[in-house]
């Protein structure tokens, strides 16, 4: 299944920035070249994105620059450069990339496991942000990260997103396309839709943020 695209003008409207912001963060590698993508349409030839990854990508830029990061500050946060295979408890925990109480989540799935892959940080990093928003209890965070474990191989090739559900007290979580329009019966609330992509995108972020911290 192909990304859902967005039209350059629509980015541009949509995010608030100019297109001589676009291409200037284009040469400095804060957007990779192969997420231009040219296309045809009834005006002739015309430029589009991958939509969930382009927005969460233009998102952190705007939120680092709103920090006051530079440009080549942003660029390095935001590169390719291959992250750990692995990643410890202690250094998530310094670096504040995750809260105890979802690694604490996660040590009661795997006991004695004191490292985490990326997709496994990725899962406690999504129950993170359920239980901070408060839209989650301790039992519907463990089931979140219980459904990313087991569904990641499957959402990982497309855009998905991780859906709460609740009906009279009792809780669902499913993974969807992002794409995807939830339709519910009227006494089921969707109480989160958390965003794959743009959850990746932040949390590289961080862990870009916390390999700086190291370094210096």
């Amino acid at each position: 299944m192909e990304p859902e695209l967005i039209s350059k003008k629509d980015l541009l409207l949509t995010c608030g920035i100019s297109y001589g912001q676009l291409y200037r963060w284009k040469r400095k590698g804060l957007i990779p070249e192969d997420w231009f993508v040219r296309k045809s349409a009834f005006t002739g030839q015309e430029t589009f994105f991958p939509r969930e990854k382009m927005l969460a990508r233009v998102e952190r830029i705007l939120s680092m620059k709103d920090e006051d990061a530079s440009l080549d500050e942003i660029a390095e946060a935001v590169s390719s450069a291959p992250l750990p295979d692995t990643f410890s408890r202690d250094d998530l925990l310094e670096g504040d990339v995750v809260s105890a109480a979802a690694l604490d989540l996660f040590a009661d799935r795997h006991p004695g496991s004191a490292e985490l892959r990326f997709a496994e940080l990725l899962a406690v990093a999504v129950a993170d942000t359920l239980l901070r928003s408060g839209d989650a209890g301790r039992d519907e965070a463990l089931a979140a990260i219980a459904t990313l474990e087991e569904g990641w191989t499957a959402c990982e090739a497309t855009s998905c997103d991780l859906v709460l559900l609740r009906k009279m007290g009792v809780s669902v979580v499913l993974i969807v396309s992002s794409v995807s329009e939830l339709l519910v019966e009227t006494d089921v609330r969707v109480v989160a839709r958390v965003n794959l992509p743009e959850r990746i995108e932040v949390l590289k972020s961080r862990l870009k943020s916390q390999e700086r911290g190291v370094r210096s």
